[in-house]
């Protein structure tokens, strides 16, 4: 059994939104309840099975992180009365992700790869190897599509076309850096290195939150740091714990979300190598044993949760 999608009316609930993993309900107007399901997205593309567990790794995950850097940057989470529940503030977002990158791996590598040397108006070295380490963390925004892709942007793009401000927009990249650099200092401790990762962030009046999930393997890579310099000194691949073999392996059945491009089979074996994965990054990244909640009334566990939280306000 998997949570699929949710379809809860909470007391006081004015909207819903389903995202590409999360469904999120508004209460009135200055609170979220954002439920993780175990939906899998991977070129912003809903894959069609979901996969055990990974909401309540997610959730976990993200509810750890926020507080392990809510000293560094305020953010919008209030409570986490359920495994796969977060209840927080209702912000204004802004428009686009902050994705901030320590080596080349990913997307980066694909762009250099390609015989390109500037992303998102960033300049890149010459002779650099895929899982380089960067000279230093380099951000590389993205727009931040309701549907479809996500697009590159540079920083002054995103001031010329008034996406942003750029007394916001300058905030949003020091908050960025100091995010990365306890991220980074957090995955050390675990024995991880915090290649990249993404961020989003939005406005409660005049104050900026972060929001969302941070740190999850759905927003972040992570390498084992052990091993790391022998493998690229003699060309191995890294060992890494993110989504980033789900990516791989769509692309290797020859699927990147373009048009005419359909989702390969996803074999129920695949499914649970899938589901352990997830597992064993929260157990790596967080330090705790994984406890697996039971599926068996799940609708109603959450919907109690939630309720016995508001009432409580």
């Amino acid at each position: 059994m998997v949570i699929g999608a949710t379809h809860f009316q909470f007391p006081n609930q004015t909207s819903f939104y389903k995202g590409k993993v999360r469904d999120v309900y508004s209460i009135g107007d200055d609170l979220l309840v954002m439920i993780a399901s175990d939906r899998i997205s991977a070129f912003d593309v809903v894959l069609p099975r979901a996969i055990p567990f990974k909401g309540q790794v997610l959730n976990q995950i993200a509810a750890h992180m926020l507080e392990a850097t809510s000293d560094v940057v305020p953010n919008w989470r209030l409570a986490s009365p359920d495994p796969n529940i977060t209840i927080g503030y209702r912000c204004e977002p802004f428009k686009v992700e902050m994705v901030i990158r320590g080596y080349l791996t990913g997307h980066a590598w694909r762009t250099y790869a390609s015989g390109l040397r500037e992303l998102c108006g960033v300049s890149l070295p010459e002779g650099l190897k895929e899982h380089d380490r960067l000279p230093e963390p380099i951000i590389t925004p993205t727009t931040k599509a309701s549907e479809g892709h996500d697009e590159d942007i540079s920083r002054e793009e995103i001031i010329a076309q008034g996406i942003v401000s750029e007394t916001d927009y300058l905030k949003l990249e020091d908050y960025t850096r100091r995010l990365f650099a306890r991220g980074t200092a957090i995955a050390a401790e675990r024995g991880l290195i915090l290649v990249d990762t993404k961020y989003e962030f939005g406005k409660r009046g005049s104050d900026i939150l972060l929001m969302d999930e941070i740190h999850t393997p759905d927003s972040s890579r992570y390498f084992y740091a052990e091993g790391y310099a022998e493998r690229q000194q003699s060309g191995e691949q890294q060992r890494q714990l993110s989504k980033e073999f789900v990516r791989e392996w769509l692309i290797a059945n020859n699927f990147m979300g373009k048009e005419g491009q359909t989702v390969p089979t996803m074999s129920d074996e695949w499914i649970e190598q899938i589901s352990h994965r997830y597992i064993e990054l929260y157990e790596q990244v967080t330090g705790n044993t994984f406890v697996r909640q039971e599926y068996n009334n799940a609708n109603e566990r959450m919907e109690a949760a939630v309720d016995n939280y508001l009432a409580a306000l």
